[in-house]
């Protein structure tokens, strides 16, 4: 099989391999398309024939045009989500950290998190300076460091305070070390509140400009973190405390046919098994909305992702840029046509269960299932909300390959088995069995679910093994 019709009612269909001129993971056209006529993939419309199109046509940005616009309006037509059946499934278990406050880590870590960039490279020597302190159950120390903190106002000032803290209250964070310089005007009192009541053996605070030595001062503070933490130890949890979060970035053709349905389908799994799903990225919803919106449990779901969705336009039309500026260079040289290709290739990793719940940016999740979180579609910010929401790891597909990492461990998921052969330097897993007729969707999803098992035990991922550990906030507001 060189090529693949998606859904039943497609116009089109998508190559597994070169045929001809057209490269693996674009379109050609199953019959002649009319100008003005509807290009159907995914059985939904991703965009409007520009020319006429004849049968075996490449069909891609020469001739197909976006339907979206500025304007939308949702209808909520309730939808019986599918029941994945895991009754054949043993009790699945991982080895993590029961923390005390009942939450589970799958990392024993130490986070220092500046809350002002100021400090940045305070954090990062004190992370060099004190790497002798990972040993034993202490696996990891990193810093985080970011530009923000300071010189923003309103619901900007608030969006960082929130973030900081959430990364804070991480459970694979077994410690954390609070930097601040102590002018920024996320003051050290704010941010205290901000996160409420913590455990003082596990979360200190340092305020560069309060002591004589912040090197000396803070290799103290990481000592007695460690310290507090050396008797953790990893026991048997259920898969129904993690929390998973999904992302794709670097897409191609081939995305929404291979590595995002593995991971709907892995998504399915552990939310039948009691776990929970976050899948963000709202400006790769556009065009897509119904496949998620009729999945909401109830009319208040319904509402609140819609408010994501039409709050996200709201801030492109604000900063007058179109909804449609997407996709990018990468995404069309990989046979992605329009941001309605890309969107309906992107909520396949939604999987088929229904959406319990839709949070802001910065929030953490409280539902157990698929949520939808507000972020955009920068993969390292969007990651970064994703860990803040409180996922163990990020599942991150890609059909070109990236070397970053978010401050969960972050499971790089090839699309084509080409790339995985090329970068293993970078991929974890390979979804491309799926073109390459190896392995069934129900194969792979399951595969998929045995592997962030071990991943969440303590297997290391590439991005870990490479020490790729980055933050990024999602900055909307002036700068004073």
């Amino acid at each position: 099989m060189d090529a693949i019709k998606i859904h039943s009612s497609d116009n089109v269909e998508v190559l597994l391999k070169k045929r001809g001129d057209i490269c693996a993971g674009h379109k050609v056209a199953l019959n002649d398309i009319k100008t003005g006529e509807k290009i159907i993939k995914y059985g939904f419309p991703i965009g409007v024939a520009s020319t006429n199109i004849k049968k075996g046509d490449w069909v891609h940005v020469h001739n197909v045009k976006t339907l979206l616009n500025e304007t939308a309006e949702y209808s909520y037509n309730p939808l019986v989500a599918n029941k994945t059946d895991v009754s054949k499934l043993k009790p699945l278990t991982f080895k993590g950290y029961r923390r005390a406050n009942g939450s589970v880590g799958i990392r024993n870590e130490i986070w220092i998190v500046p809350v002002v960039g100021c400090v940045n490279s305070i954090a990062s020597r004190l992370a060099a300076l004190n790497a002798s302190l990972v040993k034993g159950n202490v696996e990891g120390l990193y810093s985080f460091s970011h530009p923000y903190g300071c010189s923003q106002t309103g619901a900007d000032h608030a969006r960082t305070r929130k973030l900081l803290a959430a990364l804070c209250h991480h459970p694979n964070a077994g410690g954390v070390l609070v930097l601040q310089l102590g002018c920024e005007n996320i003051t050290p009192e704010q941010f205290r509140a901000e996160l409420g009541d913590v455990d003082s053996s596990r979360i200190k605070f340092l305020v560069c400009q309060d002591v004589e030595d912040e090197i000396a001062e803070g290799s103290r503070l990481l000592a007695e973190i460690a310290e507090a933490m050396a008797n953790d130890k990893r026991e048997d949890v259920d898969v129904s405390e993690l929390v998973i979060g999904m992302k794709c970035g670097g897409s191609d053709g081939l995305s929404g046919i291979t590595a995002n349905p593995v991971v709907g389908r892995f998504s399915d799994l552990l939310v039948a098994l009691g776990g929970t799903t976050i899948l963000t990225e709202v400006p790769e919803m556009f065009g897509a909305e119904p496949i998620l919106f009729n999945r909401a449990s109830s009319w208040e779901v319904f509402e609140k992702a819609a408010k994501i969705v039409s709050d996200f336009k709201d801030y492109f039309i604000s900063h007058n840029e179109v909804v449609y500026e997407n996709p990018s260079p990468g995404n069309k040289a990989g046979g992605i046509t329009t941001l309605e290709d890309k969107s309906c290739g992107c909520v396949q990793k939604g999987g088929s269960s229904p959406v319990v719940d839709a949070i802001d940016y910065a929030e953490r999740v409280v539902l157990k299932g698929l949520n939808i979180m507000s972020g955009p579609g920068n993969d390292l910010v969007s990651a970064t909300a994703l860990t803040a929401a409180g996922a163990h790891i990020v599942l991150f597909t890609t059909g070109r390959g990236t070397p970053f990492g978010a401050p969960a461990p972050t499971v790089k998921i090839s699309t084509n088995s080409a790339l995985y052969t090329k970068k293993r330097n970078w991929i974890d897993f390979n979804a491309g069995t799926l073109a390459d007729a190896n392995e069934t969707l129900e194969e792979a999803g399951l595969r998929l679910l045995n592997y962030v098992i071990l991943v969440a035990s303590g297997e290391k991922t590439t991005s870990e093994i490479n020490n790729a550990r980055e933050i990024a906030i999602f900055k909307t507001g002036v700068t004073l």
